[in-house]
């Protein structure tokens, strides 16, 4: 189940900043592709080395935010910021909806930090941030209708189903990882589950009186 795209007739200004945020997270992707093992060993999270330094190591809480493990990873992503980033930068207005996506990545990230604070693996990616996003249209808009792609059609669904499954599927996900205790990299479920919930939070504090 694929979203591909939802309701925008409500929306009154233009997401300068997701449109923004996507155009930074594709040219720091090229940038990495570019620099290679070096660039990502330098500018990702990595939570051991975090504990041992942070101060020193202080950037990479933010870095780590637009740097993308491979083709698929940054098109799933920059789709899901496409798609519901928009309505809710429209909600919030542009500059409380860039802090808001900043620190709902912070918040993923050390969510992530919390289950794997012996690993020596880089941590990379922009699904906390727009796991927070997702929280955060989820509590707005939770009937707006999105189109999925489901098998070779196309249907439309509540935003309540569309995002309700997929974080239950993080959730699940999130506790089996904790569970195996196994640190063999991946995906960072505990980032998305945090940031989620913090874009839940933080809804709910800026979401003001307007009517979805």
């Amino acid at each position: 189940m694929l979203p591909i795209g939802d309701d925008n007739t409500s929306r009154r200004t233009v997401p300068v900043v997701t449109y923004a945020l996507v155009a930074l997270n594709v040219l720091f992707f090229l940038v990495e592709l570019i620099g290679g093992e070096a660039f990502i060993a330098t500018w990702a999270f990595v939570p051991s080395r975090f504990l041992a330094n942070p101060a020193g190591d202080f950037f990479t809480i933010f870095t780590s935010m637009f740097m993308h493990a491979g083709w698929l990873h940054i098109g799933g992503n920059m789709l899901y910021l496409w798609i519901f980033g928009d309505n809710v930068e429209d909600r919030f207005g542009h500059a409380k909806y860039l802090v808001f996506y900043l620190i709902c990545g912070i918040a993923a990230t050390f969510a992530q930090l919390m289950f794997s604070m012996g690993s020596d693996i880089p941590n990379l990616g922009a699904s906390g941030a727009i796991a927070g996003v997702l929280g955060a249209y989820l509590l707005l808009f939770p009937q707006r209708s999105v189109r999925v792609m489901v098998g070779a059609g196309v249907t439309e669904m509540p935003a309540l189903i569309v995002i309700g499954l997929w974080f239950i599927l993080q959730l699940f996900s999130g506790i089996g990882s904790v569970a195996a205790a196994s640190d063999t990299g991946g995906v960072a479920y505990m980032a998305h589950i945090g940031g989620f919930i913090t874009g839940v939070v933080l809804a709910f504090i800026l979401r003001g009186n307007r009517v979805a």
